[in-house]
């Protein structure tokens, strides 16, 4: 619905107030009692009871003169005019070929960068060719010809942190997913892009279009002038070996890393697919203490949001990183697209992922 005008929003006030009241409005999924962040969108209960009442009492006009101008919404880059711009090569997305995935459709492509020598991205943002059709993306950075992420070669092994095969590294550039933004870190941190990097794209497109469609989507990079004060890291958690039996209604599995170093933590995002229920990320420090740092009990995935720390959470050194998710495989899951497959991981559209990202940089001495 359109939200430009009263005559817009009117016939929706029961709707609006029923999607505040039970928070599903506006999307925030990460539980209130772990972390703190600085993009929180929950609305305060002042301002939902001040719907609530205005929906219960006829949902009146207020005054025109008070109407704060429309929001501009700027076409093109975000971060501004990127100094570096890679794209994919026309793919034309064909209106009849639904498979497997219904109406959606994961496609994979390769982009050299022909870099010389390293550089440095203080801001990174993914820019749909096609919005229309690109539901989300994620670019990932290959180290030369290396692949970045390929499916570990192990039996079925769902509880990963039991298994150091189970878990993968790699290493995401940037990410376009329902519910964020660009790739922008703060002052002074930047990251590293190696001489001679590959980007692999992965895109899922939706089909309800109806048509052929094409799409030539880009990633562009904000360079920063000089060697960043610290470099941003990621901590990447994924479970490539988990195997979900038919209709299994709660289905645990599980990813560890041990830190090497010291971390001050800035953001988490996770990703699973339709099937995916809720997820987790906790600390077990060495001193033996746990501590939840995020929970999505109600994980979504039409909203990934990415959760960026109020301020940096300091992460000692040996301690280890435990990504816990649960799936619901059953006809109970209504996104569930076919509850007698038994699921693995996969990059298809009907197939399901484990992961998760934790980016951080090394305490400043």
């Amino acid at each position: 619905m359109a939200f430009t005008s009263y005559r817009n929003v009117r016939p929706w006030a029961k709707a609006i107030q029923l999607a505040v009241q039970t928070r599903t409005m506006p999307p925030w999924h990460a539980a209130p009692h772990y972390g703190k962040f600085s993009n929180d969108s929950r609305m305060p209960d002042s301002e939902i009871e001040a719907i609530v009442v205005w929906a219960k009492n006829g949902a009146p006009e207020g005054n025109a003169k008070d109407l704060p101008p429309l929001p501009q919404f700027a076409e093109g880059w975000r971060i501004g005019k990127p100094d570096a711009v890679y794209s994919i090569a026309e793919y034309t997305l064909g209106s009849n070929t639904l498979g497997s995935g219904g109406n959606e459709e994961q496609a994979t492509f390769y982009v050299d960068t022909n870099l010389k020598e390293d550089v440095w991205a203080e801001a990174v943002e993914i820019l749909p060719g096609n919005r229309k059709v690109v539901h989300h993306a994620i670019v990932w950075l290959e180290a030369g010809q290396d692949a970045a992420f390929v499916r570990t070669v192990a039996p079925e092994i769902d509880d990963g942190c039991s298994h150091p095969a189970a878990g993968e590294v790699g290493s995401i550039l940037a990410s376009y997913v329902p519910g964020k933004g660009p790739e922008q870190w703060p002052v002074g941190i930047a990251k590293r892009i190696p001489a001679g990097a590959r980007l692999k794209f992965t895109i899922s497109y939706s089909k309800s279009a109806g048509e052929d469609e094409k799409d030539m989507t880009s990633v562009g990079l904000r360079l920063a002038k000089r060697k960043p004060e610290q470099e941003l890291r990621r901590i990447d958690l994924h479970n490539t070996t988990f195997l979900i039996p038919a209709n299994a209604e709660s289905h645990a599995v599980t990813a560890c890393h041990t830190l090497i170093e010291d971390a001050d933590v800035l953001s988490y995002l996770v990703h699973m697919r339709y099937r995916g229920k809720s997820i987790q990320i906790e600390a077990k420090y060495p001193d033996g203490r746990r501590e939840i740092l995020i929970a999505i009990p109600r994980y979504d995935f039409q909203w990934q949001t990415k959760y960026l720390n109020a301020t940096p959470v300091r992460i000692p050194k040996g301690t280890r990183i435990e990504l816990k998710a649960t799936f619901d495989n059953s006809p109970n899951n209504r996104n569930n697209p076919d509850p007698s497959r038994q699921i693995q991981w996969g990059e298809g559209a009907a197939d399901e992922r484990m992961d998760g990202w934790i980016e951080f940089v090394t305490p400043k001495r």
